[in-house]
C-alpha cells in the first residue's frame, strides 16, 4: 500500500511538473506561423504545382508559378515537398527556406512555358528545351541569340551575330519557318512579351545577362495561350529573383574590341528583396562585305549598347508583390558612313502573385514600354562593283508606346486535373516621322493604333501514365485610328492613301497527348493552331539592308497556321532522348516578294503568299556518360517550301537550311575547371524568294574554358568561330560575312551568398 501510494505521489508530481512546463513553455513552440518555401529543381527552375503536405500527409498547398508557397505550421514544421516527376523530400524547418528536388531520373527536364505547369520530358506532348544557368554561363557567345544558338533548328532572319546584324534582320526562327523583319516565334518574360511592338523583332542586347536564370524554349504553336507571333514557338526567359545579400561582377575585351562589362547586386531583408543589373555589352566590329566586293564605302559594322534593371518585391505570407523597370540603349554603324540606326527603350512592369487556399493561385501583371528608334538609309553608287560612294536617301523617327494587362488563375481539381483560365490586353501607338531625300524629297508622319484582347482556358489531366492537355483562346485583334499627314511646306495635310482600319478575330484551340510506357519511354502527340498579324513597319515602313528595298503592304492580312508533331522518348539515369516529326503549313504567309530584281535598289515588296510548309524531323538530347562530363546538341531536317501561291511555288523558304545540327561537350573537374566545346552545322540555304542567291553551309566550332580560384573569382576564355571560317551571311547581292575568329578573356568576381547563381 505504500508503494502504490508512493507510485502515486510520483505520478501527481509527473504530471504536475508537465503542466506547469505547458504553461510556462514559449508561445512559439504552439503557435502557428507562416512559412515560405521556395520549389526549385536541382538547376534553379522554379517548380510550379509541387505539393506540400504536413508529417499526417495532410495537403498544405502547391507551389505557385515562382515556386513559391507560404503554409502555416508549428515550429518547427516537419513537412514533405513533391512534385511530379521529382524524388520526394522530408524537411524540418523554422524559416523561408529554398528546396530543391532532384529528378525522379537525373536528366529529367521540366518546363513550365508550355503549360503553364511543370511537366517532365517523358509527359510533356510537345517539344520544350531548357538552357540553364550553366549553359548560359560557359557559352563563348557573348549576346543573348548566340546562346540561343546551342539549341538546333534555332536561327535568325540572316545568320550574322546581334553585334553586327541590321535590326531589321533580328527576328528569330523555329520549326524552320523563317522569318521577315518580325518574327514569328515569340520572346517573352515574366509573362511580359519582349518583341519590339512596332516591328516585331528582338532587342538581343537588352537584358542584362547576369539577371537571366535560365532559358525555356518551347517548339511549335503557342497562340493558344500567349496570342500573336508564337506560330514557331516560344521562347520564355526566367529571370533571377532576389535571395541573398550578393554581388557579381563579369567583364571581358576580346578581338575586333568587342566587350561585355556586367554587374548583379541583390539584398534580401526579411520579406523584402531588391535586385538591380546592369551592364555595356559592343565591339567595334568589322567590315561585312566581302574582301573581294569591298570599295570605298565600307567600313566597320559595329555597335555600342547599355543596359540595366532593378526589381524590387515583397513576399508576405500567400502573396508577392512586384515592381520593375529597364533601361536600355543601342547605337549601331551598319556598314557604311551614312547607314546607322539607334535604340532607346523603357520597360516597366507591376504585378502579383496570390496563392490561394486549395492549391489555386493567381497571377497578375501590368506593362508598358516606350521607345525611339531612329534609323538612316543610304543608296551606294555601283553596288555590286566599285562601291566608291553613298547618297543618303531616309532618315526615319519612331517612337511608340506599349501597354498591355495580363492575369489568369490555375486550380487544381482533385487528383490528377489542373484547370487555367486567363485573359490579357495589348494595346501599341505607333507614329513614324519620315524625311526622304533626292529628287522627290517628302516628309511624312504617320500614326497607327493597334490593340488585342483575348481569353483562354486550358485543362491538364494526369492520370498514371497519361497525360491529357486542352487549350483555345479567342483573339480580338483591331487596327484603327490609322492617319498619314504628308508636309507641303506650309501645313500637314491628308496623304491620298490612309492607313488601312480592319477588325479581325481568331480561335487558337491546341491538344495534346502523351504516354508512357514502361518507366523510361513515352510516345506523344499534339495538334494546334496559331497566328500571327502584319506589324506597323510591315504595314506602312519601307526598309533596306544593302541594296535591297523592301516596300510596305497596308492590305496584309494577318497569318494563320496549322501544325502538328509526333514523337517519341526516352528517359535514362544516363541523359534523354527525344525524336519528334512536325508538320506546319502557315497560310498567307507575309514574305518579300521580289518585284524587280534588275533595279538598283533591286525591289522587293511584302505580300500576302499563298502557303508555305513547313516538314521533318528533330533529334534532342541531353546526355552524361561520365560525372564530369555532359553533351547536348541535335539535328533537324526541314524540308520547307512555298506550297501555294502565283509566285515561288515550289521554292525554298528564304533563309532556312534543310539541315541543321548542334553538338555541346561540357567537362567539368573541381581542380582543373570546365570547359565547353560548341559546334554547329547548317546546310545550304536561299537569301530571297526567288532562290537565286544561294548562301553555302558551314562549320563553326567555339570554345569556352574557365579556372575558379577559391569561391569568389573565375578566369575565363572564350573563342568563337575558331577554326576562322567565311561564314556567308547574305547576298543583298554583294555577299556579307560572319564574324572571323575572335577571342575573348575575362573575370568572374562574387561576393556574399551564391544560393542563387
Amino acid at each position: 500500500m505504500r508503494r502504490q501510494a508512493l507510485w502515486l505521489n510520483s505520478n501527481r508530481m509527473t504530471c504536475a511538473l508537465a503542466l506547469i512546463g505547458m504553461l510556462l513553455a514559449p508561445a512559439s513552440l504552439h503557435s502557428q506561423t507562416m512559412v515560405t518555401i521556395t520549389v526549385e529543381d536541382s538547376r534553379g527552375a522554379a517548380l510550379q504545382g509541387a505539393t506540400v503536405t504536413d508529417s499526417a500527409g495532410t495537403l498544405l498547398g502547391r507551389s505557385d508559378y515562382s515556386g513559391r508557397i507560404s503554409v502555416a505550421c508549428s515550429i518547427p514544421c516537419i513537412l514533405r515537398v513533391n512534385a511530379p516527376g521529382f524524388v520526394e523530400k522530408s524537411l524540418e524547418l523554422s524559416t523561408a527556406t529554398v528546396v530543391q528536388l532532384e529528378p525522379a531520373a537525373k536528366s529529367e527536364q521540366v518546363t513550365v512555358t508550355a503549360y503553364r505547369a511543370p511537366l517532365g520530358l517523358l509527359d510533356s506532348p510537345i517539344t520544350t528545351r531548357l538552357l540553364t544557368q550553366t549553359a548560359l554561363d560557359t557559352t563563348a557567345a557573348v549576346t543573348l541569340d548566340g546562346e540561343l544558338r546551342q539549341l538546333p533548328g534555332v536561327e535568325l532572319f540572316r545568320r550574322s551575330s546581334s553585334l553586327v546584324a541590321n535590326p531589321s534582320s533580328q527576328g528569330i526562327s523555329l520549326r524552320a519557318l523563317g522569318s521577315t523583319s518580325a518574327s514569328r516565334t515569340l520572346v517573352i518574360q515574366d509573362d511580359v512579351p519582349l518583341n519590339d511592338a512596332f516591328a516585331g523583332t528582338i532587342h538581343w542586347l537588352e537584358q542584362p545577362e547576369l539577371a537571366i536564370r535560365s532559358i525555356e524554349l518551347m517548339r511549335g504553336g503557342g497562340s493558344d495561350l500567349y496570342g500573336s507571333s508564337a506560330i514557331g514557338g516560344v521562347v520564355n526567359l526566367l529571370p533571377v529573383r532576389p535571395v541573398s545579400d550578393q554581388a557579381e561582377l563579369r567583364s571581358s575585351y576580346g578581338a575586333e574590341g568587342t566587350y561585355d562589362d556586367s554587374l548583379m547586386l541583390q539584398s534580401k531583408r526579411g520579406s523584402w528583396g531588391l535586385l538591380t543589373s546592369g551592364g555595356v555589352l559592343g565591339t567595334d566590329g568589322y567590315i561585312q562585305e566581302a574582301p573581294a566586293q569591298r570599295g570605298p564605302v565600307d567600313i566597320a559594322s559595329n555597335v555600342h549598347s547599355q543596359n540595366g534593371m532593378a526589381m524590387a518585391e515583397r513576399v508576405r505570407g500567400p502573396l508577392r508583390l512586384m515592381l520593375r523597370g529597364s533601361g536600355f540603349n543601342e547605337a549601331r554603324g551598319n556598314g557604311t558612313p551614312d547607314q546607322t540606326n539607334g535604340t532607346r527603350l523603357w520597360r516597366y512592369s507591376t504585378g502579383g502573385d496570390w496563392q490561394a487556399p486549395r492549391g489555386g493561385s493567381l497571377i497578375a501583371r501590368i506593362y508598358g514600354s516606350t521607345e525611339r528608334y531612329r534609323q538612316t538609309f543610304s543608296q551606294i553608287a555601283n553596288p555590286t562593283t566599285l562601291r566608291n560612294s553613298e547618297a543618303l536617301t531616309k532618315f526615319s523617327l519612331t517612337p511608340y508606346n506599349e501597354l498591355g494587362a495580363v492575369a489568369y488563375w490555375s486550380q487544381p481539381l482533385g487528383a490528377g486535373l489542373l484547370l487555367v483560365a486567363g485573359a490579357d490586353t495589348h494595346d501599341v501607338r505607333v507614329w513614324d516621322r519620315e524625311q526622304s531625300f533626292g529628287s522627290t524629297a517628302t516628309l511624312t508622319n504617320l500614326h497607327d493604333h493597334q490593340r488585342d484582347s483575348a481569353a483562354y482556358a486550358e485543362a491538364m489531366w494526369v492520370h498514371k501514365a497519361w497525360t491529357l492537355t486542352a487549350s483555345s483562346r479567342m483573339d480580338w485583334f483591331q487596327n484603327f485610328d490609322g492617319k498619314q499627314l504628308l508636309w507641303n511646306g506650309g501645313d500637314w495635310t491628308p496623304s491620298s492613301t490612309q492607313p488601312s482600319q480592319f477588325d479581325q478575330r481568331f480561335f487558337d484551340p491546341r491538344i495534346g497527348l502523351s504516354r508512357r510506357i514502361f518507366t523510361h519511354w513515352s510516345i506523344s502527340a499534339s495538334g494546334f493552331r496559331a497566328f500571327r498579324t502584319p506589324t506597323p513597319n510591315e504595314l506602312y515602313r519601307s526598309t533596306q539592308v544593302g541594296n535591297k528595298l523592301t516596300t510596305p503592304n497596308g492590305n496584309l492580312l494577318s497569318e494563320r497556321a496549322t501544325g502538328w508533331e509526333s514523337g517519341l522518348a526516352t528517359e535514362r539515369h544516363w541523359g534523354s532522348v527525344r525524336a519528334s516529326y512536325f508538320l506546319t503549313q502557315v497560310n498567307r504567309p507575309i514574305v518579300a516578294i521580289t518585284t524587280c530584281p534588275t533595279c538598283s535598289p533591286i525591289l522587293l515588296k511584302r505580300e500576302n503568299l499563298g502557303q508555305i510548309e513547313s516538314r521533318g524531323i528533330s533529334l534532342d538530347f541531353e546526355l552524361r556518360p561520365l560525372h564530369w562530363l555532359a553533351a547536348d546538341g541535335g539535328y533537324q531536317y526541314a524540308h520547307a517550301t512555298v506550297t501555294q501561291g502565283s509566285q515561288d511555288l515550289g521554292n525554298w523558304i528564304p533563309e532556312v537550311a534543310r539541315n541543321m545540327a548542334t553538338m555541346n561537350l561540357r567537362a567539368q573537374r573541381q581542380a582543373l575547371g570546365s570547359l565547353n566545346i560548341q559546334s554547329r552545322l547548317s546546310g545550304h540555304q536561299y537569301d530571297d524568294d526567288a532562290n537565286l542567291f544561294l548562301l553555302h553551309g558551314y562549320f563553326r566550332l567555339d570554345a569556352y574554358a574557365s579556372h575558379d580560384f577559391g569561391k569568389r573569382f573565375q578566369f575565363f576564355a572564350a573563342g568563337e568561330n575558331l577554326l576562322n571560317r567565311q561564314i556567308e551571311v547574305s547576298k543583298t547581292p554583294t555577299t556579307t560575312l560572319a564574324m572571323p575568329r575572335t577571342e575573348r578573356f575575362g573575370l568572374t568576381i562574387r561576393i556574399g551568398g551564391l544560393e542563387n547563381r
